[in-house]
């Protein structure tokens, strides 16, 4: 996918402090006006976002970026568990929401590893995002789909064009 093809958009998100930020994405450029609409909202429902760095400040660093409970979308890496199938994150068609609240849970694993006190989701702690939810409709209103719906391995703090 050649650079040209990726937006950076800057957005204000609503804090777990209760106060507004300033937060950046980069998205594929056929997805950057949805996602301004999810954002404006997400702030309207008063949705608390931990933070929305780019993942360069973290290095790059997947592991890094969920552990600090960071908001991210593009990030050019391999799909969890695969050493050849790009992730949709690589396309900008990907986002990850709050991944502490959300985790990425295996019938073994839970990452990030604080998400552990997020696996059971009969929870409604705030950041958390359930099926039907503001967060689940504002991406569902642009065509996104939720890997909070998965099978097996279940990806809460995942929405992506595709449903991958």
């Amino acid at each position: 996918m050649p650079l040209r093809d990726l937006r950076l958009i800057e957005l204000t998100y609503y804090g777990f402090d209760r106060r507004g930020h300033q937060g950046q994405l980069v998205v594929h450029r056929w997805y950057a006006a949805g996602f301004v609409h999810v954002f404006k909202r997400l702030y309207e429902e008063r949705f608390p976002i931990r933070r929305m760095r780019l993942v360069d400040h973290y290095g790059a660093d997947d592991d890094r970026s969920m552990t600090a409970d960071n908001m991210s979308a593009f990030n050019c890496r391999l799909r969890a568990g695969s050493s050849t199938e790009w992730s949709q994150h690589a396309y900008g068609r990907a986002v990850d929401v709050n991944p502490v609240e959300n985790p990425f849970v295996t019938p073994t694993h839970v990452s990030p590893p604080a998400g552990q006190a997020f696996v059971d989701r009969t929870q409604d702690l705030p950041g958390m995002i359930h099926l039907h939810d503001a967060v689940w409709w504002a991406f569902h209103s642009i065509g996104w789909e939720w890997g909070g719906e998965w099978q097996g391995t279940i990806d809460y703090q995942h929405f992506s064009a595709n449903g991958r």
